[in-house]
């Protein structure tokens, strides 16, 4: 996730684009940059960096003109660098572009342009963008869009300015945001609306598939493939605060509802047919088919997604795995060799606890895969290999989006590693790699429970004490429930594997006891059921997750939630919504901060 800004009109340019990117500085802050049109060519500052560093560049060299595009980045493709930082133009300096989103089919559309010639100074797919541009242009630069964008597969937002038609603004979007601000005299485009604001509450809202031309004076609005859109003006009402949430009421909140598109960007690239591919993978197939044990290494909700993963990689590749406590990790003195592999998961990459048992795990001589949100960090840089979520900043201390696209990431591996060791037929990979692409949009049906579980967290927000149970994968997910709604609403929570409930736990179960009960795996529904009812017999009032199907349920439990049905692996990326907004209208009905939860910080960066 990206902030793009861009400005056409008859007022300077720079302090429009400054100002925009500050307003979308939380969508991306690794590297920022602007281009403008000074009247002769573009001119591009950009560097590695928040965007303070970029105002100090423009301090000493300020860049006059009318016309100009401006970006703030959060890094898929190559490190937080001054020559990644966006704008990109071609060699000619004829195109500049700024891209939000993932190019999936950059690699060979930048080996046929490097074998015409074109030298690529980035390691990023929005260069690729620039350079084609220059090969195809004929003279219109409305049309070479459009020719470009044909070649293009991905999600994508642009926007675009040529240095031979500078009366012009040209921007696409394909699933990744665009809005277009509407002045007199000038016109505006953006990411989100909280960088328009300041000059117009009058907007055009793209959708997938269509494009524009801005010029001082209007806006034409059409399909990619020219055909005319008609698109109505659409006022916005929200005040800043609310816009820079997009109308959500708090990060937490809007990050729940980001996730299918945080699942579908780390899908993006990495599916080929039925195959899983990692184009940027530095462990060799050889050295992964002969890994004979994987350590998985992580702290809080990303131990929570190792749980998970562990299963994935066991059942699937058939390796043998263990979850680590990363705190714990390095002072256990843990049993590690050459064939061992140690994956370290972490949002941010800077976890304290977790780098300590990365650098622990190296000088034992293990090799270590880091997975990890943020390129350029501390996990990413000194880890063997990294293979990254792509669920762009997540502003809010408890973890939603981060966790669920961590979670694909490792099912992903897992298919891979079942692929290189021959573990998994024909059949059965096709059957879940199937079942991961429509993850997204049953995430989306999923986020359809927002009112069912809203109500039940006002239900229960002044328990003083409260339950979830599982079995097997739905015990990991209980994991995450229970942190959840700890994190952020104080309501005593613990999650057992359900089978232990009569080894002590019910000890605890009385009348009126909220008990969070998950049941997606077919293969353990008699036992949850005959757990389920031990509880509801000493008076606990229970609320039950299960896959679309299982209705049964209903005559055991107080209120049943259905889930559209998965592959009951992947069932902890649908189970784990819910729960998130549990949390959530809990924290809501107690009148507390969302966002900032008390004693809590979003890196955790010491000992």
């Amino acid at each position: 996730m990206c902030g793009i800004v861009g400005y056409i009109g008859e007022r300077q340019a720079q302090p429009i684009l400054v100002e925009g990117l500050r307003k979308l500085e939380y969508r991306g802050y690794d590297s920022a940059g602007i281009c403008v049109f000074d009247g002769t060519a573009l001119r591009v500052r950009k560097t590695a960096g928040r965007l303070s560093a970029l105002e100090e560049k423009l301090a000493a060299a300020p860049l006059p003109g009318t016309l100009g595009i401006g970006h703030t980045r959060w890094a898929t493709h190559g490190r937080p660098t001054n020559e990644n930082a966006h704008p990109h133009t071609d060699a000619e300096g004829r195109f500049a572009v700024v891209h939000n989103g993932i190019i999936e089919n950059f690699q060979a559309l930048r080996e046929r342009l490097v074998a015409k010639g074109y030298r690529f100074v980035s390691e990023t797919d929005t260069e690729t963008i620039a350079h084609l541009l220059a090969d195809l242009y004929d003279g219109d630069f409305v049309g070479t869009v459009r020719r470009a964008v044909a070649e293009m597969k991905g999600a994508y937002a642009l926007a675009i300015v040529c240095r031979d038609e500078p009366d012009k603004l040209v921007v696409v979007r394909q699933a990744s945001p665009l809005v277009i601000g509407v002045g007199k005299g000038e016109q505006f485009v953006a990411s989100d609306i909280p960088a328009l604001l300041e000059h117009t509450r009058d907007v055009y809202i793209l959708e997938n598939g269509e494009m524009a031309v801005l010029t001082k004076d209007g806006v034409t609005i059409t399909k990619t493939d020219g055909t005319p859109v008609a698109r109505d003006v659409f006022r916005v009402t929200w005040d800043l605060a609310q816009a820079e949430k997009e109308g959500y009421a708090h990060f937490m909140l809007k990050e729940i509802h980001e996730q299918p598109k945080a699942i579908r960007d780390t899908l993006s690239g990495r599916l080929e047919g039925n195959r899983v591919v990692f184009p940027d993978l530095k462990l060799s197939p050889t050295e992964l088919a002969a890994v004979e044990k994987i350590h998985i290494v992580a702290c809080g909700t990303a131990y929570h997604a190792g749980l998970v993963g562990k299963a994935a990689i066991e059942r699937l590749a058939r390796v043998p795995v263990d979850v680590e406590v990363a705190s714990e990790y390095r002072y256990r003195d843990p049993l590690l060799t050459e064939k061992t592999l140690v994956i370290v998961i972490s949002q941010s990459g800077e976890t304290a606890d977790t780098l300590a048992a990365l650098r622990e795990s190296q000088r034992r001589g293990a090799k270590v895969l880091g997975i990890v949100n943020v390129v350029g960090s501390s996990v990413a840089r000194e880890a063997d290999d990294v293979l990254f979520t792509w669920a762009g900043p997540e502003i809010a201390v408890a973890s939603t989006k981060a966790y669920t696209a961590q979670l694909v990431v490792l099912y992903l591996f897992a298919l891979y590693l079942a692929e290189l060791r021959g573990t998994l037929s024909e059949a059965e990979r096709a059957g879940l790699v199937a079942a991961l692409q429509a993850l997204p949009e049953q995430t989306e049906a999923v986020l359809g429970l927002a009112e069912t579980m809203k109500g039940h967290a006002e239900s229960v927000a002044s328990a003083t004490s409260l339950f979830f149970i599982g079995r097997g994968l739905d015990y990991a997910v209980a994991q995450e429930g229970s942190l959840k709604l700890k994190e952020i609403s104080y309501i005593h929570s613990e999650a057992y594997a359900a089978g232990e409930l009569k080894h002590g736990t019910l000890a605890l179960i009385e009348d009126g006891v909220p008990v969070v009960a998950l049941a997606t795996q077919p293969n353990l529904l008699d036992k949850m059921v005959s757990n389920i009812t031990e509880v509801k017999a000493r008076g606990a009032r229970v609320i039950a997750l299960a896959m679309t199907g299982e209705a049964e349920l209903a005559k055991t439990v107080d209120d049943l939630i259905l889930l559209p049905p998965t592959d009951p692996l992947l069932a902890p990326v649908l189970a784990v919504v819910p729960l998130q907004l549990f949390a959530y209208h809990a924290a809501v009905a107690r009148g507390l901060d969302v966002d900032k939860p008390r004693n809590l910080a979003k890196s955790v960066t010491v000992e």
